[in-house]
């Protein structure tokens, strides 16, 4: 298992580039993995896992998501390599996403990290403090 800080993979295919350490302020890993942990970016790695969805499929199994979020969570995935739009030429518009082989893994690693969390989900919730039904309000 590779450790935070290095990844003989991308090493061994971009010599050029600095050695990987999302520790560093300043690497593209820190970038990529803000991408891919922020709320909708791991929300659509999971819906797209091993599925071709349209822009309205995709909205629809992901509950609360914006069109403008949807889109610009969608162009930032496309652009680090994580997933692939397919645009038809016909009238309406018709484009499908994918995920790219990388993706595809990281769809995966997204997906045992939900999992583990679900599976443990009265673990979490009963470590939360308690405190009274007024204080509860989410500001």
């Amino acid at each position: 298992m590779a450790h935070i800080g290095t990844n003989e993979n991308a090493q061994a295919a971009s010599p050029s580039l600095p050695k990987p350490d999302v520790l560093s302020p300043d690497c593209p890993s820190r970038a990529i993995l803000q991408h891919v942990t922020s709320r909708w970016g791991t929300l659509v790695l999971i819906v797209l896992d091993a599925k071709v969805l349209r822009f309205s499929d995709l909205k629809r199994r992901i509950g609360g998501v914006s069109d403008r979020m949807l889109a610009q969570t969608l162009q930032v995935l496309e652009a680090d390599g994580l997933i692939l739009r397919h645009a038809f030429d016909v009238v309406p518009p018709h484009v499908e996403y994918r995920l790219t082989p990388l993706g595809a893994e990281v769809s995966n690693r997204v997906l045992s990290l939900a999992s583990l969390i679900e599976a443990n989900l009265p673990q979490f919730l009963s470590q939360r403090p308690k405190r009274p039904a007024a204080a509860q309000t989410v500001r």
